[in-house]
């Protein structure tokens, strides 16, 4: 008998940081840098994707490996981070918010 075991929801997690490419990582910084405003920081999800398609990524893959799932990421940097997209009928754009930990 195979000696299988079931992935833990930490593992996957552990996993999703490691796949995720630096250069994620790089243009998230860039734009929490720009944007911070001595409380927080506010990155929209667009900019992020249209500076990883300037770099030659495609979209498809940039949500299809869920290379946007950071928050964890950032939250064992110190950070508190939101994630807010809009719902049904409502128009705005999703973004990330980071604020420092207190």
């Amino acid at each position: 008998m195979a000696n299988n075991k079931a992935i833990s929801p930490r593992e996957v997690v552990k996993y999703r940081k490691e796949s995720i490419p630096n250069v994620v990582l790089e243009a998230f910084n860039a734009l929490i840098k720009e944007k911070f405003n001595v409380y927080s920081a506010v990155v929209f999800q667009d900019d992020i994707v249209e500076i990883l398609e300037e770099k030659g990524f495609a979209r498809n893959d940039i949500y299809d490996r869920h290379w946007l799932d950071v928050e964890d990421i950032y939250r064992e940097k110190g950070w508190n981070v939101k994630y807010d997209k809009p719902g049904y009928c409502e128009d705005y754009r999703a973004y990330f918010e980071f604020k420092a930990k207190k």
